[in-house]
């Protein structure tokens, strides 16, 4: 963890709760609840570094409570305890007689209710799920309506499963044509080729490579024709020759994408030639494109040639997974599912082909027009005025996104202007009963990303996407690819002391009168005080005296006794510590004023990574994973302390979290996301994710809308 310095320039600037601006020094903040103001954050350390933000660890028990559970807690251990023992009781007995409702019992609140998340997202959304909310993405779009050619309507609704291409070549009148016209084109059954670039041509960078690349280009342009009239047909589809040249042509044409393959008669495979017998580095190569796994799958029968010239063959998907795919066990499933011999639920065979996209190398598109963005969406026009800019990487940032979008019910129209991150965003929103993005958030993954946290390809805990059932919706995704949600349940985690926490105990007459005893023991002296000099009413006075002497003496054991009972709730509190903390140290903070022998913190069995489950009778934590996180010696390592289900948790983190969200279930246990806050940004940056009892929601107060980017 990086330490945070104390810094001495207000750099930063942020927003408090009546969106007034406010400046501060750079250092880690956090929206205090009780003041509702952006906070420096302190964090308690069991080894404080000085010159940073962390302080000793301290807690807020009252003197007299503590002091007098001391006396009774245990014997004395020592000689030096023994004779401390006479003094301390001397000192709280007189502390009783001038103090005597510091040794009150049940003087600390208890409301049930973790402390609120008070701040949440302000901004505006770069896209969101409701039509009636404001959106950046729409608002450039509305302004600059795409162009496209005459008689063709570019709405999603005509385009969505689309029964026939934009453009195809076609063999009539003895010659080779491109046609856009859907009144001749739907008179032609077609083919679909699929290939991998460097397979048949290569990018020429000077004046003779650019002519070695025309003239290869030609030659197999020339191959799939000749090879399209030996099958047969007339007609073929191939982005070479079919895919638009203008940014708004190639969105349409990447948007029914997945409506090529499948309206296609058959797809044809051309692989390039290599050493081995059977060509399966050139498979190889095929597959790890990250089109070709999509075209494969979507089409209603497979060819191939190996080589421009090579004879056609037929193959189908369980030879191509053998040949082609380096996962062999992943594609084999979704090949299964799609060959109808071993279905899988949509949510798993969705999740297994996202996997298998992102694991595979982007498509070289044709060049075409690239669109800048607008700088700054309130200041700048929102304009779309193309700027060419050479020969540039033409590949959509989001193209694995627009690859995997043909398996999903509803599509969303690609753009340049968008990241992966917002286009996936999108997806899941356009597709709601699958809720891709709400899952990824209550997922740890191996490597949380600076930006977008609440990406995840995998899950540290062994969960798949369709473990987790989600307890949030996203609204939207910010300009940064920040997800909005909406329905978190929130709780501020307290770090710069233990409270003093509220606990109610078993009820009992004795200790409710023992408690209120030591309150009278001041009458009782005045009253001595008043009487002993008036001769006639000596023995009132003494005796009066003498209940105030017994009184004395006893008064710390009443106090003791008076909050001895066994705790049966707690008043719900997220606590955290820098280092580790034992069960034992944590609980003398928080219960170090009640005589209580009931266990008070326990280990989590399965909340936490380092969390070690018993194998015995009863299902709880063991201490092995407190003394495996104690000799790490890491620097990021952190306690947190819920007094609501009285478990500890050890996790690691960049920064410390100050807020918790309830964002779904998984496994019989709540996915609770632990993030730090980004005051400027306006966002929370996921720092671990925590498997809690999910009863203790139902302690956390909703929030606002909140972006976790």
């Amino acid at each position: 963890m990086t330490l945070l310095p104390v810094s001495t320039e207000e750099t930063r600037c942020c927003r408090d709760l009546r969106l007034e601006f406010q400046t501060h020094k750079d250092n880690q903040r956090f929206m205090d609840p009780e003041s509702g103001q952006c906070t420096k954050l302190l964090v308690q350390a069991v080894r404080p570094v000085p010159k940073t933000n962390q302080v000793k660890i301290t807690d807020n028990i009252r003197l007299i409570p503590r002091l007098a559970v001391s006396l009774f807690r245990s014997p004395p251990r020592s000689v030096v305890q023994a004779l401390l023992w006479p003094f301390k009781f001397i000192l709280c007995s007189f502390v009783l007689l001038f103090w005597p409702l510091d040794g009150l019992p049940g003087r600390e609140s208890f409301t049930g209710e973790y402390p609120t998340y008070l701040m949440n997202y302000w901004g505006q959304m770069w896209s969101a799920r409701s039509q009636r909310e404001y959106s950046i993405f729409d608002r450039v779009r509305e302004r600059n309506p795409m162009p496209v050619p005459a008689g063709f309507s570019a709405t999603v609704t005509s385009v969505t499963r689309a029964l026939h291409p934009r453009k195809l070549v076609i063999y009539r009148d003895n010659g080779w044509e491109h046609c856009e016209d859907p009144s001749v084109i739907i008179n032609y059954r077609f083919i679909a080729i699929s290939y991998r670039q460097r397979d048949v041509f290569e990018r020429g960078t000077d004046e003779e490579g650019k002519k070695k690349e025309e003239e290869q280009k030609t030659r197999f342009i020339e191959s799939v024709r000749a090879t399209t009239l030996q099958c047969g047909m007339q007609a073929y589809w191939m982005d070479l020759e079919c895919l638009g040249k203008t940014t708004e042509e190639t969105n349409i044409d990447v948007y029914r994408m997945a409506d090529i393959y499948r309206g296609a008669v058959f797809t044809l495979i051309t692989i390039g030639k290599s050493d081995d017998e059977h060509s399966i580095q050139s498979w190889k190569s095929w597959g790890g494109r990250v089109w070709t796994l999509p075209e494969a799958l979507l089409s209603g029968e497979l060819r191939y040639r190996i080589g421009i010239d090579g004879p056609v063959m037929p193959i189908t998907l369980y030879e191509l997974a053998n040949k082609a795919y380096e996962n062999y066990s992943e594609e084999t499933a979704i090949i299964n599912a799609y060959g109808g011999k071993d279905p899988l639920e949509r949510l798993e065979r969705l999740s297994l082909l996202k996997s298998a996209i992102w694991r595979r190398g982007s498509a070289a598109l044709p060049p075409v027009m690239r669109t800048a963005p607008p700088k700054d969406s309130e200041k700048a026009p929102l304009t779309l005025q193309p700027q060419l800019s050479g020969m540039e990487n033409p590949s959509y940032p989001a193209e694995r996104v627009y690859a995997l979008m043909g398996f999903y019910e509803h599509r969303i129209m690609p753009s340049r202007l968008e990241t992966e991150i917002q286009a996936l965003a999108r997806l899941s929103m356009a597709n709601d009963s699958d809720r891709l993005a709400e899952r990824m958030i209550s997922m740890l993954p191996r490597n949380i990303q600076p930006q977008a946290c609440w990406y995840a390809d995998d899950d540290l805990y062994g969960s798949q996407l369709w473990d987790i059932e989600p307890e949030i919706q996203v609204a939207g995704v910010t300009e940064n690819g920040a997800l909005v949600l909406d329905g978190c349940r929130a709780a501020t985690i307290r770090w710069e002391d233990f409270p003093e926490v509220g606990f109610q105990t078993t009820e009992s007459w004795r200790r409710e009168i023992a408690g209120r005893i030591p309150i009278t023991l001041p009458g009782f002296v005045l009253y001595a005080a008043t009487w002993m000099p008036i001769t006639a009413y000596i023995s009132v006075g003494t005796a009066f005296f003498s209940c105030a002497a017994f009184l004395l003496v006893f008064s710390p054991f009443l106090t003791a006794y008076s909050i001895s009972g066994r705790i049966l709730n707690s008043q719900p509190w997220l606590i955290g510590v820098k280092g580790v903390l034992s069960p034992e140290e944590a609980a003398d903070r928080l219960y170090g004023a009640t005589l209580s022998h009931h266990p008070r913190l326990g280990f989590t069995p399965s909340g936490s990574l380092f969390s070690r489950p018993s194998e015995e009778e009863i299902r709880e934590g063991l201490q092995t994973q407190y003394n495996e996180v104690k000799i790490l010696q890491r620097d990021d390592v952190y306690t947190l302390i819920d007094t609501y289900s009285a478990t500890i948790y050890y996790f690691t983190a960049e920064r410390p979290p100050t807020v918790c969200l309830f964002t779904g279930r998984e496994g019989g246990l709540g996915r609770f996301v632990l993030c730090s806050e980004n005051c400027t940004a306006n966002e929370l940056h996921k720092e671990t994710v925590l498997r809690m009892p999910s009863y203790i929601f139902r302690a956390m107060n909703p929030c606002d809308w909140v972006a976790i980017g």
